[in-house]
């Protein structure tokens, strides 16, 4: 019954008409809500905005604190909003925060705003605030960039302004530390520290303190030794060049050790990546708007012929991009950028390794799935995370699908000649961590059962090994201990060896030079059931969704 329904999805997927899928579900419009920064700031998020609005049906809004009485109320503006997202179609709203903190007293207002303007008439959904976003962390990383020179002899500065309590200033903190610490994860900076500055809606005396407060903290910063670069990571008033916070500062602390840097949060591509990125998570895609990343190891021409020969099929079916490499970060963003530019806004990244932990862990985090460095070597820069707009979903793990057992069976029937005397043995690259290892193994031996339950007369044994070859303290053992078994084997039958690879048999007549066997040397690319696998998982995958809520 699952076969059948994952058939019957992939057949609607590859059939039916872009406007047909959508339709679906019910429309979408998106209300984009901005702080309201005046006439220059106001300016650079339009051309955002008309950027997004060009591929969402959306309307932005301008939100302030309301200070000044009736003349600055903002609640007409999204009465307005949301009336002609309705009469455009839209049956429900994703309201879109183009805020850098889920406190900012402003927000906090639009949302009240917000629900009694769309009263019964619409549904509307809330996304999360930038901060959230490791989009939003590399706009500060490039900030930092953009002027550290010498890092290791210069402190950083991450200015935040909005809070109006202590409540609201521990919230605040608590989402723009992360920020501060994307970057000193990646720039080795002397000192870093989070200072902000109380918002307007703030009690006087209680704001003039606090700023007092943040004056000193960078006061102090200065004074020490080395270079201070401030960073405004603030989506603030910006009435003209001379009347913003940049400007502010730096007549501010001119006369200070100190660089202000002079760009906030926007103008910044990164910006428009998360509106779409938003966008994407709360709408279903149509078939045109779905792509593939295949993510194998890759070797020279032979090996990746291989393995597209097995990948070919499938683009008939889907837009598919190759990403070779051991998780390269580069090499997937490349492939992710290519999808981007031809609409696609939804991807399948399929982990074409061995077992389904491979690798997992650095590509959930290229992603954007987790925040957690993948482990490296102590000092290593983590790698960049993947600048998109598009919604990622994630597979992996051939060997641990039973369409690979075939593949298997088939390389050893093709040179067993009398299985009775005849000990096999699947040998595959294997993992440095023993349980890893052992957990490789153990699939393994899965396969090596079926093979002998498939076997019309009954192989002497069927065994799944690892040589470990990457790591000579644990490849010596490993080796002997194959070496051993190739020898007992065939001294009183044959010994068959089945590369258990994904092409071809690497050093593996190397490893077992001076002794008697006999090879398959194929691999398991190419092979239709490759395929099936990659198909099968696919069409899972696009079953289970994004993670979006249409």
């Amino acid at each position: 019954m699952k076969k059948l329904a994952l058939w019957a999805l992939s057949l609607f997927f590859m059939f039916c008409p872009g406007n047909l899928l959508a339709a679906s579900y019910p429309e979408t419009g998106f209300l984009v809500l901005a702080p309201d920064r005046g006439f220059l700031g106001n300016s650079e998020l339009e051309v955002l905005f008309t950027e997004f609005e060009k591929e969402y049906p959306a309307a932005l809004v301008y939100v302030g604190q309301g200070h000044g009485g009736p003349d600055r109320d903002y609640a007409p503006y999204i009465d307005a909003a949301l009336a002609r997202l309705q009469n455009n179609g839209a049956e429900r709203v994703v309201a879109i925060p183009l805020f850098l903190s889920g406190v900012d007293p402003a927000l906090v207002l639009a949302r009240q705003w917000v629900a009694e303007k769309a009263g019964g008439r619409l549904s509307v959904r809330w996304a999360e605030p930038m901060a959230a976003s490791h989009l939003t962390a590399q706009v500060f990383l490039d900030r930092a960039r953009q002027l550290s020179g010498d890092p290791e002899n210069e402190r950083l500065i991450l200015l935040g302004m909005g809070p109006v309590d202590e409540t609201s200033e521990q919230a605040m903190r608590a989402e723009l530390q992360p920020v501060l610490q994307y970057a000193t994860d990646r720039l080795p900076f002397r000192e870093a520290e989070l200072v902000l500055y109380y918002g307007n809606g703030a009690n006087a005396e209680l704001r003039e303190r606090k700023e007092r407060e943040a004056d000193r903290k960078i006061f102090e910063m200065t004074a020490k030794k080395g270079h201070t670069l401030l960073i405004p990571f603030v989506m603030a008033a910006k009435y003209s060049h001379q009347m913003s916070v940049s400007y502010w500062l730096t007549r501010k602390f001119g006369e200070y050790d100190l660089t202000v840097v002079p760009e906030e949060i926007v103008p910044h591509p990164n910006v428009l990546h998360w509106l779409r990125k938003t966008a994407n998570r709360f709408t279903a895609p149509a078939p045109s708007q779905v792509g593939v990343v295949v993510m194998p190891h890759g070797a020279q021409k032979p090996y990746n012929d291989a393995i597209e020969k097995v990948i070919e099929p499938l683009k008939s079916r889907y837009r598919v991009e190759i990403a070779y490499g051991m998780a390269d970060a580069l090499i997937l963003q490349d492939a992710v950028a290519k999808l981007e530019r031809e609409g696609i806004r939804k991807i399948v990244v399929v982990r074409m390794y061995s077992l389904e932990n491979q690798f997992k862990d650095k590509i959930d985090y290229l992603l954007g799935f987790s925040t957690q460095p993948p482990r490296q070597r102590p000092g290593a820069t983590p790698p960049p995370q993947v600048r998109s707009g598009a919604v990622f979903a994630s597979f992996g793990g051939y060997e641990e699908d039973a369409l690979i057992c075939e593949i298997l069976r088939e390389r050893v029937m093709s040179i067993s000649r009398d299985p009775r005397r005849e000990r096999v043995l699947l040998v595959a690259h294997g993992a440095r961590d023993d349980k890893k290892d052992a957990e490789w193994k153990a699939i393994m031996q899965k396969h090596a059962d079926y093979i002998q339950q498939h076997a019309q007369v009954p192989f002497r044994e069927v065994r799944g090994l690892t040589v470990r070859e990457d790591w000579p303290d644990k490849k010596e053992g490993a080796l002997k201990n194959i070496r051993t078994l190739i020898e007992e084997g065939s001294a009183s039958g044959r010994t068959l060896i089945i590369s258990n690879r994904l092409y071809g048999s690497g050093r593996y007549d190397e490893f077992f030079n001076g002794l008697v066997y006999e090879m398959n040397r194929e691999g398991l690319a190419p092979h239709p059931n490759l395929t099936r696998w990659l198909e099968q998982g696919i069409e899972a995958t696009l079953g289970k969704g994004f993670g979006e809520d249409p």
